[in-house]
Parts: C-alpha cells; structure tokens; sequence
C-alpha cells in the first residue's frame, strides 16, 4: 500500500487566521489527517463483504489518488449524490449508492458553501482552501424536516469534514471520512445540472 499523500493537515495549526484548520475541531482535524487510512480501510471492509464490482463501477470516484488540479467548485446548481463504502457493524451493507440529489455551491463569507438541498441527511457548510488538489469542507449534517442547521462545533455528532476534489472534467467529489453514522467513508459526488 502506498504511503499516505502529505495533506496541510499534517502541518501544526496555525493562530487563528481564517483558515479551516482554525476552524476545524480537534476531531475534524485527525479525520481530515487520516483520510487516506480511512479510506483503505473501506475500501477493504467493502471488498471483504463482496462489494468489488460495485467499488470498480464508480472509477475515479473511489480512487484515493484520484484527484486533479483545480479543485475550485464554481457557483451553481448541482446534480449530487453519496456512496457510502464499508459499514461500523456487523451485518451492515460494506457498499450503498444513493440516487441523485439537488446540491447549490454559492459564494458566502468570502468563501463558497455547499448545501445539499434535497433528501433527509443535507450536508451543508463551508469550503475552505487547502492545496492545489484540494480543499477543505468543514460543515453540519441536517436531518429529516430540520429548517436549520446546527451549528459547526457545537454536536460532534452531525459535524461533517472532508477533502473536495476535482475528479473529471465537470465532476468533484466530497470526500468524508470516518463520518459519525453507518459506514467508514462517504462521498458525495457533484457534477453540474447544466
């Protein structure tokens, strides 16, 4: 297994200068640090559960070191959907990919932000610069008929952090690792509606 890719993660946080690593938790940080060990994990518990094929379908969505140059979302309306790979318990599906959703990237506080608005878990929150492969989503998870977010850092529960990746031409990926329900990663593919 190759060796996990250096992310900004890995540098000390720095004072509080607007960046997501003075944003983010503690535990938002160590996720977004062992991304990659998350993400093998899964990989490994789909596989041992029969889900190979399923895994090999999705391409470049599942790859680890898929990820392009530019990964800056432009503003729009997107068409988007979650994979989640390997499962917390025993008995549980390694492999589940949901249809396509309604997701908005919009400009907001000098940064964009990514809500999913349709379905009954809605990712929504900020995306912060990182590299020139990736950045940074930092955000809360909304349920059911809730009209409002919980805020960030007050439920470590709904607390939702993850690599944004460009993966094709018109296509990114969210990429969240060890999230707090059902399986070891998700990720939450975007491709524009128009």
């Amino acid at each position: 297994m190759p060796a996990s890719p250096v992310s900004a993660a890995d540098l000390p946080p720095p004072e509080a200068d607007g960046s997501w690593r003075a944003t983010a938790t503690d535990q938002d940080r160590e996720r977004i640090r062992n991304w990659y060990a998350s993400w093998s994990a899964a990989l490994a518990d789909a596989r041992a559960k029969g889900q190979g094929a399923a895994i090999e379908r999705e391409g470049a969505l599942l790859a680890p070191l898929a990820a392009l140059p530019n990964p800056h979302l432009p503003a729009g309306d997107y068409r988007c959907r979650t994979v989640k790979v390997g499962a917390k318990g025993r008995g549980t599906l390694g492999f589940i990919a949901y249809g396509w959703f309604r997701c908005r990237i919009a400009a907001e506080q000098g940064l964009y932000s990514l809500t999913k608005t349709s379905g009954s878990q809605r990712p929504v929150g900020l995306i912060f610069p990182d590299n020139l492969k990736r950045q940074i989503f930092l955000g809360t998870l909304v349920l059911g008929d809730e009209k409002m977010p919980v805020s960030y850092g007050i439920d470590r529960m709904r607390d939702m952090a993850g690599l944004v990746e460009r993966i094709g031409e018109n296509r990114w990926r969210v990429v969240l690792p060890a999230p707090a329900y059902e399986s070891l990663l998700d990720v939450i593919e975007l491709v524009p509606e128009s």
